[in-house]
């Protein structure tokens, strides 16, 4: 499929006072997002999947002022203590988290957002028509990161 518009990687980073065990343990499994994102509602996996795995499908529910959707995702990426990522079907955007081990037990986690084929024709238009454009939203999407990062962290510091 050609790229319909580029869309520059976003990426954020938070130290964690915890081994990679202990981060992986939540954010591998994508049900919790609602905990910690400002835009996941809910977070389900598809029928016929049991488990946070490769390939395992999932559906969230997203919200951004009084807009709601629904979008479609598959995990592309799923290797336990280091890297999780997920395809959305809607945008065609790439999600992943990756951790690091530091000294001291801790644990270097970066969230990214990467949009290999571009951004959907659909995302585009949502965009551009319902949540003041690319340019605002991506500004958006980096705090609501930010936030993401810093609630996984609290959670689980604590």
């Amino acid at each position: 499929m050609p790229p319909s518009a580029a869309a520059p990687p976003l990426e954020a980073t938070v130290e964690i006072d915890a081994p990679p065990a202990a981060v992986w343990a939540a954010v591998s499994d994508v049900r919790r997002m609602p905990e910690w994102s400002p835009q996941v509602t809910s977070t389900r996996l598809r029928s016929g999947f049991d488990e946070v795995a490769l390939g395992a499908e999932f559906t969230n529910r997203n919200h951004y002022g009084e807009l709601e959707w629904t979008t479609h995702a598959t995990v592309t990426r799923f290797e336990p203590q280091q890297a999780l990522a997920f395809r959305v079907e809607e945008n065609w955007q790439v999600w992943s988290f990756e951790l690091t081990p530091l000294d001291g037990g801790r644990t270097r986690l970066v969230q990214r957002r990467e949009a290999p084929d571009g951004l959907s024709d659909l995302s585009l238009q949502l965009t551009e028509g319902f949540m003041g454009g690319v340019e605002s939203f991506t500004e958006t999407m980096r705090a609501g990161m930010a936030e993401t990062l810093d609630a996984i962290r609290a959670t689980v510091e604590a």
